[in-house]
């Protein structure tokens, strides 16, 4: 009696296909690529006799061989300015989440604020034929603008907003949140207010900007109290700022800082010194960090949805991948003013 056939195993050596995959899940290797690629419209059994078949016989898809059969690979390029900023990693984090639940990987590369070397990573991924990217902030230079248009590569800016039709972005008006805490100080009696800035950033620039507008309207706008330090925004330079603003004559009665570790610097400066918190000198900062809530006082600062935004970004950027025109081209999602005991 002859003995019956046996399905054919993967390859003794060398590299296992997704032929094989398809071999030993029982299905075609289209349905079979589908589903690795994390496709909806894939049975939900077949996803899953797919991916038992691929771990059983050690299946890696090999990115460089998909993007030359679809033009483009399956990861997404995400830069963000630093991976010391808690903000860009909450921000990071729920567009990775998002991205590889759609079957995307994610390829991050961090800028340092340095739009030049924003440029040199951009070209540097255009390489690897991504499927799109997602940028922070609006601050290119030209010759990473030319370059994405020359790619027609999907891309959504993150943490700021635009009136531009042609691109796509999420996040909020920095400026207007500056302008809404430096309003409220305005309404707590404080007149002579400094802006206390590190990194210097577009978006602390726009903060800035927002301080100053709400200021000048005002008739209370003294530039001296301009405080601009391209240095990285911690708390040891939050205590630098204090000290050096505290001492200024006429005195100063609040300080609104760019960034809540400037603000947690401070709060301990002010703590050391002796000044009381708001009744010598207000203060205030901007993102909310978690530790803001407990600070001694609590700081009043601008709540922002960093986590939102990366997770909107990721969604919109799917959305253009699919082919779907999305519902719009920029999401503003806000901000909150969250005010506590330091102001």
């Amino acid at each position: 009696m002859k003995k019956p056939a046996t399905p054919r195993s993967p390859r003794a050596t060398g590299r296992t296909t997704l032929a094989d995959v398809a071999r030993v899940a029982e299905v075609s290797p289209m349905t079979a690529s589908r589903a690795l690629r994390g496709e909806r419209r894939v049975d939900a059994e077949l996803v899953r006799r797919v991916q038992e078949a691929a771990q059983k016989i050690g299946y890696v898809p090999d990115p460089a061989a998909r993007a030359l059969a679809s033009r483009r690979s399956s990861h997404v390029a995400v830069l963000i300015p630093s991976l010391t900023n808690r903000l860009f990693v909450e921000l990071l984090e729920s567009a990775q989440q998002a991205l590889r639940g759609a079957g995307f990987q994610t390829l991050i590369g961090v800028t340092h604020y340095d739009p030049a070397e924003e440029e040199q990573l951009v070209r540097e991924h255009l390489l690897h034929r991504p499927a799109g990217l997602l940028l922070c902030g609006l601050a290119q230079t030209a010759a990473t603008r030319r370059m994405l248009a020359e790619q027609d590569l999907p891309c959504v800016y993150m943490m700021e907003t635009t009136p531009e039709p042609r691109l796509c972005s999420v996040g909020f008006s920095q400026l207007d949140a500056a302008a809404a805490m430096t309003r409220h100080l305005l309404a707590r009696g404080h007149r002579r207010i400094a802006f206390a800035a590190a990194q210097l950033d577009p978006r602390t620039l726009q903060r800035l900007e927002g301080w100053r507008r709400v200021l000048v309207e005002a008739g209370c706008h003294d530039e001296r109290l301009e405080w601009r330090d391209p240095a990285p925004s911690s708390v040891a330079l939050g205590v630098r700022m204090f000290e050096q603003i505290s001492a200024l004559r006429p005195a100063v009665d609040a300080i609104f800082f760019n960034n809540d570790d400037l603000a947690h610097g401070a709060l301990l400066a002010a703590a050391r010194l002796g000044l009381a918190v708001p009744g010598g000198i207000a203060i205030a900062g901007f993102n909310d960090l978690p530790e803001s809530a407990y600070t001694a006082p609590p700081l009043t600062t601008v709540r922002t949805p960093r986590a939102e935004v990366g997770l909107r970004a990721a969604e919109l950027l799917l959305a253009r991948l699919r082919g779907e025109a999305p519902a719009a081209q920029q999401l503003d999602l806000g901000f909150e003013l969250v005010v506590r005991a330091s102001s």
